[in-house]
């Protein structure tokens, strides 16, 4: 299977659009996930990305550790694909101490793990995927949220495998809930004909705010 970048490249005022609405969408998120643990939200400016799936196994190996855990949804629509909240294995109790709240002992928290994580990760994907269906004038049907374990290439390469020319929307975000500083990262995976419709959507977008 061949893994090189597409022959779809967005230009510079295209990736602002781009950039511009994965800014809207976390933001949209963050808010979300205020409302649902009843505590601000702070969140730094996210960093975005297209990459092919080799170099996003390879930036995501080099920016966090082997054990990763992620919360996965697709999304279908004009544009479809995959949708992933990752996040350390080493912080995923972190981030159900701050879903939780309270203190909780280690046993409580394991417990509610899987359940605290699907919840988060849908709360966050779904404003992420939202805002982008709203922005572009479009529409996605967006599964349930699946929690998985393991290595940024087993996250990027769940069956059925991508198609080739598979592009990555890498987003890394840092935010602090209840006084903790967690980081993570969404990515979103596009086939070829995803992101040429995706290209569309943001030719559409930008047309419509110069008017």
């Amino acid at each position: 299977m061949n893994d090189e970048s597409s022959d779809v490249t967005l230009s510079e005022l295209e990736l602002d659009a781009l950039t511009e609405l994965v800014n809207l969408g976390v933001s949209r998120a963050a808010a979300n996930l205020a409302l649902m643990v009843h505590e601000e939200v702070v969140l730094t400016v996210p960093q975005v990305a297209l990459l092919s799936r080799s170099d996003a196994i390879r930036t995501l190996g080099e920016r966090a550790s082997k054990s990763l855990v992620a919360v996965h949804q697709t999304f279908e629509g004009e544009i479809e694909g995959r949708a992933l909240l990752i996040f350390p294995e080493a912080q995923s109790l972190e981030l159900v101490r701050a879903v939780a709240g309270g203190e909780l002992s280690l046993e409580e928290i394991i417990e509610l793990e899987q359940e605290a994580l699907a919840e988060t990760g849908n709360v966050i994907l779904n404003g992420c995927l939202s805002t982008f269906a709203n922005a572009l004038e479009s529409k996605f049907r967006i599964s349930l949220p699946e929690v998985l374990r393991g290595e940024s290439s087993r996250l990027f390469s769940l069956e059925p495998p991508p198609a080739d020319g598979t592009t990555i929307l890498f987003v890394y975000i840092n935010f602090s809930v209840r006084r903790r500083a967690l980081d993570g990262y969404i990515a979103m995976m596009m086939d070829l004909p995803s992101l040429t419709a995706l290209r569309t959507l943001l030719r559409g977008l930008i047309r419509r705010a110069s008017g």
